[in-house]
């Protein structure tokens, strides 16, 4: 019997013109798709973040989605660290902080 791996979670940034184009909603959308646990909010400072958490590849294929983002989107950075997993599962949009 193989090991399925234990979940990773990393904790993205993502700067840009990624607000008021509907880039949380689409983040959400995507999260959700690949099975992700975690939440995605906007900042004060205008970046997006977001706490992903699930398989190598799904936090691979966000991570390259997040970069492209829905249409009216202009990323100019992404950048992500290691975290700790979200203490429930489901995938939730956050208020700003």
């Amino acid at each position: 019997m193989t090991a399925r791996p234990e979940p990773a979670a990393r904790l993205l940034r993502i700067h840009g013109h990624v607000q008021g184009v509907g880039y949380r909603n689409a983040f959400h959308a995507e999260a959700r798709r690949l099975g992700l646990d975690g939440w995605v909010r906007n900042r004060s400072d205008g970046s997006v973040e977001a706490l992903v958490a699930g398989p190598p590849a799904a936090l691979e294929a966000i991570v390259a989605w997040s970069r492209l983002g829905p249409p009216p989107a202009r990323v100019d950075d992404v950048s992500w660290q290691p975290a700790d997993t979200p203490p429930q599962p489901g995938f939730a949009r956050l208020a700003t902080v």
